[in-house]
């Protein structure tokens, strides 16, 4: 499907700038620095300290060999799961964005992602699927995968992980529509609760085009059953 080459931005997300606590998920650099300031090297001592008081409340002993260092490997973990709250989409994005006369779909499909549900501190993972119409510019093919990772890396549920993608995208390049959806299991539904292994949600979210126009947004589903 051809597109006129004069867009005009991503009409729908035009006033929208929502704050990322208003979509949930904090302030990419706010929590990630801390709520007072603190260091990470002080953050890293408070949930190892955290974790040592959950393994004695389930009847362990933190001290014993097999655990003596899982504390510090939690927290080790949890900074690096958690990494996406120290970054911002304009700093992802950075100046990676050319002047480039293409005005059709660009899609990046399969995207892995890896985060730990909000409700229960549990992984869900799967793939993610992003597309945007340019209006001029471009932007570098790898900082859309760098962006599903950074919301993906903070504790999140998969219907606001795919808005603010979604939203992130439109709001920094200006597109004249995105379009991302993401297919995804939860061990929360795997490991505990109905543990339902086969079972996978499915989310997407549209804006400008893909959002007013069916036949692009058809056009985006065949490209991604290629």
């Amino acid at each position: 499907m051809a597109r006129d080459g004069a867009g005009g931005g991503c009409g729908s997300c035009r006033g929208m700038n929502r704050t990322e606590e208003e979509m949930g998920g904090g302030h990419g650099g706010s929590i990630g620095k801390g709520t007072s300031g603190e260091a990470e090297d002080g953050r890293r001592d408070r949930i190892r300290l955290a974790m040592e008081e959950i393994l004695r409340s389930i009847g362990e002993n933190p001290d014993r060999q097999g655990l003596k260092k899982t504390p510090q490997r939690f927290a080790d973990a949890m900074i690096d799961l958690t990494r996406g709250y120290g970054q911002s989409p304009a700093g992802v994005l950075g100046d990676a964005e050319f002047d480039e006369n293409y005005h059709e779909i660009v899609v990046v499909r399969d995207i892995e992602i890896y985060s730990l549900c909000e409700h229960h501190m549990i992984p869900f993972f799967g793939k993610c699927h992003i597309a945007y119409l340019p209006t001029g510019r471009v932007v570098g093919l790898s900082k859309l995968a760098r962006l599903a990772d950074m919301y993906a890396r903070r504790l999140q549920i998969q219907e606001r992980l795919t808005t603010q993608i979604a939203d992130a995208l439109c709001n920094e390049i200006n597109p004249a529509g995105v379009a991302v959806l993401m297919e995804c299991s939860h061990l929360c539904m795997v490991m505990r609760g109905v543990q339902k292994s086969a079972s996978t949600t499915v989310t997407s979210c549209m804006r400008g085009d893909f959002k007013k126009d069916s036949a692009l947004r058809q056009q985006f589903m065949e490209l991604l059953r290629r």
